[in-house]
């Protein structure tokens, strides 16, 4: 178990790029299983979690290129489906919760698809249903082996329908597309999501051959294709890391650059961090943070009731930069709400700030009151273990705005979604050591 050594309380200073988005490239990996032709894919990060998926298509037969730093080459023209049902894809899949979108394109394409159940993060229930009575609603036979939790999907052929989604799920939406999308007829899929990055694989799709219209709203449109080609994409920066960035520049109180952010693609994120009193600049395609060394101050709404931070649906903020609003507003003047809708674990970290001299109400699973302390009080330096991907983040923020020296254990968690992150906050300034485990 790997470990980080951060001395706190310094400022940062300099430009930082983020890496490619996680979460599209689970998504956009996938997408290479509908056709047999080479598909390159550009800003693919170098992150624990997008590297499992790789190594995992590598084991089911695609063709793979690394062709320059975050760039790849795919071709999946000569599938090996008995890989599927092997105990070695039941351990391989089951550690990495974004294997569910292989589902999608491997039953479109060669009419089954199977998949043990995922892992990732333990932030709660999340749960599968919204994938798989689509893939029903298309015509597929769903199969689950309670024993051994192995999901399958089974269809000779998949015939175009109507849904109405039970829940606008993002990997819900781009599994049923990429179902869809060599379906018989026409699908419609009400409620669906409309994130950027399920834009980004609707437009990558479109240009393999897919007819995908609605592409940006909560209809989608899919007439079926026989078949898909090649083609070639670059994701969007990772807004979740452009985020953490933000908080990063505000609670250590430097001043900092962010390049190359796609702003027309961030939504709700620069306007929440302004409410928490944070200057977020637009420099062309960049974000500037400058110095907040008069701290800053939580909104209020004009009825002077305190501010509610909760997530939503795109175009409403997104859940993974709830744990990085909570972190901030911890040093803010004024108060917060945060409300978690969607995972009832994901603001159990909160203890560990506490533990640092926060000021915080853990009110129910989903809700959380943050007292900031307008810096008058500054956290101190712990130990610490992170539990998940963006409460490690938050926690490591913290590290750095903190008096003292700090360890976070288990930063695999961390690795799974920040490419080279260590070596990136050097480069800052930061003072941060990675310790590697037993």
């Amino acid at each position: 178990m790997g470990t980080f050594k951060i001395e706190g309380g310094h400022q940062l200073k300099g430009s930082i790029t983020p890496q490619g988005a996680k979460n599209e490239a689970l998504q956009i990996l996938c997408a290479v299983l509908l056709t047999p032709e080479v598909v390159t894919i550009k800003n693919i990060p170098d992150i624990v979690d997008v590297n499992k998926l790789i190594v995992l298509l590598s084991n089911l037969g695609v063709k793979i290129r690394k062709t320059e730093p975050n760039a790849y080459q795919f071709q999946a023209d000569d599938i090996n489906l008995e890989y599927l049902e092997s105990e070695r894809f039941k351990i391989e899949g089951g550690g990495l919760r974004g294997s569910i979108m292989i589902v999608g394109p491997l039953l479109a394409r060669f009419g089954r698809g199977y998949i043990p159940k995922p892992g990732g993060d333990k932030i709660g229930r999340r749960r599968l249903d919204t994938h798989f009575e689509g893939f029903i609603r298309l015509g597929a036979k769903f199969r689950y082996n309670r024993e051994d939790h192995f999901y399958g999907v089974e269809a000779k052929g998949l015939k175009g329908c109507y849904m109405l989604l039970d829940e606008a799920s993002v990997t819900g939406t781009a599994n049923i597309v990429m179902a869809a999308v060599l379906a018989k007829g026409q699908t419609t899929i009400y409620n669906a999501a409309c994130e950027p990055y399920l834009q980004q694989l609707c437009k990558m799709l479109n240009r393999m051959g897919a007819k995908i219209s609605g592409v940006g709203s909560n209809m989608l449109v899919i007439d079926g294709v026989d078949e898909l080609g090649g083609t070639e994409h670059t994701m969007l920066p990772d807004m979740i890391e452009i985020g953490s960035w933000i908080g990063l520049a505000a609670m250590t109180k430097s001043e900092l650059t962010i390049n190359n952010v796609s702003w027309d693609n961030l939504g709700q994120i620069p306007s929440i961090f302004r409410k928490l009193g944070i200057t977020v600049e637009q420099r062309g395609d960049n974000i500037f943070i400058p110095k907040h060394e008069d701290g800053y101050q939580i909104q209020k709404y004009i009825d002077g009731s305190i501010l509610t931070v909760a997530d939503a649906p795109w175009p409403g903020f997104t859940p993974d930069l709830l744990s990085i609003v909570l972190v901030i507003a911890t040093q803010a003047r004024g108060e917060v709400l945060i409300h978690q809708k969607m995972f009832e674990s994901r603001l159990f970290f909160v203890d560990k700030l506490i533990d640092m001299g926060a000021k915080i109400i853990l009110c129910d699973p989903h809700r959380a009151i943050v007292i900031g302390h307008d810096f008058k009080s500054i956290l101190k330096a712990t130990t610490m273990t992170s539990p998940d991907i963006r409460a490690g983040i938050s926690l490591l923020i913290a590290a750095l705005s903190a008096k003292g020296t700090s360890t976070i254990h288990n930063i695999e968690q961390i690795d799974r979604g920040y490419e080279n992150i260590d070596e990136r906050l050097r480069a800052i300034g930061a003072r941060i050591t990675r310790l590697e485990g037993n």
